[in-house]
């Protein structure tokens, strides 16, 4: 491992456990074990490395988060659950202290820049775009006339309103409950395609 993936992921590491605001670049040269000449070489200022980790976030949702939630699932509508399933287990490893890295990051920078908030807005694309493409491949299971833009965005709300919400009373209970709703919606929602489609016939 290079010295900048080093440096990297020791922030991503910090920024999830302590927050940006709270990690000094002392913490990251401390984490990373890297010279401070190195760190300020690839990264010369704290918002350049946050711009870092949010790029290895936006790069790597595929192999560090979709690829092990989807291991084995193959259903598309089942893959939406085991992703949310996924947060569930990490609330359950930490004892409900995990946040969602890019949701703890937007919620804690409330004015960031233009380029940093850009980040944090592509990754909730790119997470709102898969969960999209598994709904459109659950093709007639959905009722034509569904907003497939607007369930998928929904869902990234659940998720993370309910990780916020778990972290805060320290019970996954309310992540649960959230999900539970979220899953009777889908139901209602194909449902209603098989009773359109039924009627067709």
């Amino acid at each position: 491992m290079d010295t900048r993936q080093r440096i990297l992921l020791a922030a991503m590491e910090l920024f999830w456990s302590k927050g940006y605001g709270s990690t000094s670049i002392a913490d990251v040269l401390a984490r990373s074990q890297a010279n401070s000449g190195s760190l300020y070489h690839v990264f010369p200022g704290k918002q350049d490395l946050l711009i870092g980790v949010l790029e290895a976030y936006r790069d790597g949702i595929d192999d560090m988060l979709l690829a092990p939630a989807w291991r084995g699932v193959a259903d598309p509508i089942a893959r939406v659950f085991a992703l949310l399933a996924s947060y569930r287990r990490a609330l359950l490893e930490t004892e409900c202290v995990y946040g969602c890295p890019i949701g703890s990051l937007a919620l804690e920078l409330h004015e960031p820049d233009p380029p940093v908030r850009e980040l944090l807005a592509e990754n909730f694309r790119r997470w709102t775009a898969a969960v999209r493409g598994c709904l459109e491949a659950a093709g007639p299971r959905l009722p034509a006339d569904v907003d497939l833009q607007g369930l998928a965005e929904f869902i990234l709300t659940a998720m993370e309103g309910g990780v916020m919400q778990a972290r805060t009373h320290r019970d996954v209970a309310y992540f649960d409950r959230s999900i539970a709703a979220l899953r009777r919606h889908v139901d209602l929602l194909t449902s209603e395609a098989e009773r359109a489609a039924t009627a067709v016939v």
